[in-house]
């Protein structure tokens, strides 16, 4: 059991008879009344975002998560389809429980696992991924006097701002958490 006075971000959670993970909390406290918990979570199995308050003397059902390897196969119509590296198990993700990690996934590419009550429910990418540019604007002499950068389209569908000397068929590295450019690869 957990009260909300414990909360960490990525906390797991049961609450209203559904899996929540804690994205961020602060607490407060007004005169003559108790302490409450202000905290955004996110259902695990549907995305939604929700602010909830909590009083702090909550009991809540903190939920175990268990990390594994895997690997993206592909995706088709019914959604994406992974395999775990430990048990050689295939199972399908829905397009909505993979959200905007969808951007990143290329075939055979390794990604956590997370594993909440026995169940794959979602995915978490690396870090830095290596995508090929498959569209962006030519260079012109002088580009470089702004300093600025252009869009780029990768193969994936992502579009990130690259340096101006990027042209299509270059391959990139790319930060996940922030969706931008990081290097040449």
């Amino acid at each position: 059991m957990i009260t909300p006075n414990e909360f960490r971000t990525g906390v797991l959670i049961k609450y209203n008879n559904e899996i929540y993970q804690v994205l961020s909390y602060s607490r407060s406290r007004t005169a003559q009344r108790r302490a409450r918990v202000l905290a955004k979570i996110r259902n695990v199995k549907t995305g939604a975002t929700v602010e909830e308050s909590f009083e702090s003397e909550l009991k809540l059902e903190e939920v175990e998560m268990e990390r594994r390897r895997g690997q993206f196969l592909y995706r088709d119509d019914n959604g994406f389809h992974f395999m775990d590296m430990e048990s050689f198990d295939q199972f399908t993700l829905p397009a909505d429980a993979i959200g905007d990690t969808a951007l990143y996934l290329t075939d055979g590419l390794e990604v956590q696992l997370d594993y909440i009550e026995g169940r794959p429910l979602a995915i978490e990418a690396p870090m830095f991924i290596v995508l090929e540019v498959v569209e962006t604007e030519p260079n012109f002499r002088g580009d470089t006097a702004t300093g600025g950068g252009k869009p780029a389209r990768l193969s994936t569908g992502l579009v990130v701002d690259v340096p101006f000397f990027i042209r299509t068929g270059d391959r990139v590295k790319v930060d996940t958490r922030t969706n931008s450019y990081v290097e040449r690869a």
